[in-house]
């Protein structure tokens, strides 16, 4: 199986000691990951440190030198209570809101990235949640890939090609049957033994880690319906055990 990596949350504001530790693992690692970007963050919960002055132009660099990006919604502001076509969580960017002002949000974004220089068709959602207007507006935009779902090889569905994530990074690195994963990242404010155990994992399973833009190469399989219905199963269920767990960590 081959493992990508993708950091989430990526900021000209975000905690900047935490994503260099966690840079200087993927290059030992030898491996590029795909960054996140946030074109114009305004979500208070990113912004960590004094903005660098520097960061279009430290992006622009990553990704001559390999590193893939995304464009991580707009503003990374929650509006609806909606999980829509992925509901890992209750909360959205983009879901429930009319394709109209869904595709403006992402038209803008777009046009700040490219006005840094930065020329990318994948999309990640925040909070990973998306609905079918959302897929319809990127496309109306010019992105070819989101980078979400669940599975172990690229699928196509309305129109998309879809980039899946691990749904338990233990789990799913060790089939050893499967095409491909991706661990997700959001590194502000991790703790060191956590990078330790980033570091741990990525030297036991060297042999199988890639860099993302090698994905990008593999052959999308056609998705139908019946296998949207069971990742959005899959994905509704992982919300409601994650509720449950924080309910027994209260009491």
């Amino acid at each position: 199986m081959k493992i990508a990596v993708r950091m989430d949350d990526i900021t000209c504001d975000m905690d900047w000691k935490s994503f260099y530790a966690m840079k200087e693992i993927l290059d030992e690692a030898g491996i590029h990951p795909l960054l996140g970007v946030v074109p114009d963050n305004q979500d208070p919960l990113l912004q960590c440190n004094a903005a660098h002055e520097d960061f279009w132009v430290y992006i622009a660099e990553l990704q001559n030198q390999g590193w893939s990006i995304a464009m991580h919604g707009y503003k990374h502001l929650y509006e609806t209570k909606q999980g829509g076509m992925f509901p890992l969580n209750h909360f959205s960017e983009f879901a429930g809101l009319a394709y109209e002002e869904q595709s403006e949000k992402i038209r803008q974004g777009k046009e700040i990235l490219l006005s840094h220089g930065i020329h990318t068709d994948i999309f990640m959602a925040p909070g990973h949640s998306y609905d079918k207007n959302t897929v319809s507006a990127l496309k109306e935009n010019g992105f070819q890939y989101i980078t979400d779902g669940f599975g172990y090889r690229p699928y196509r569905y309305l129109g998309m090609t879809f980039l899946p994530i691990a749904f338990h990074s233990m789990h799913s690195i060790q089939k050893k049957n499967k095409l491909m994963t991706t661990l997700v990242y959001h590194t502000n404010h991790t703790k060191q033994e956590q990078f330790e155990q980033i570091n741990q994992l990525f030297r036991n399973q060297k042999h199988q880690l890639v860099s993302y833009s090698e994905l990008l190469k593999l052959e999308p399989e056609n998705r139908n319906f019946f296998g949207f219905l069971v990742e959005w199963i899959k994905a509704e269920g992982k919300h409601n055990l994650m509720l449950l767990k924080n309910l027994f960590r209260r009491r």
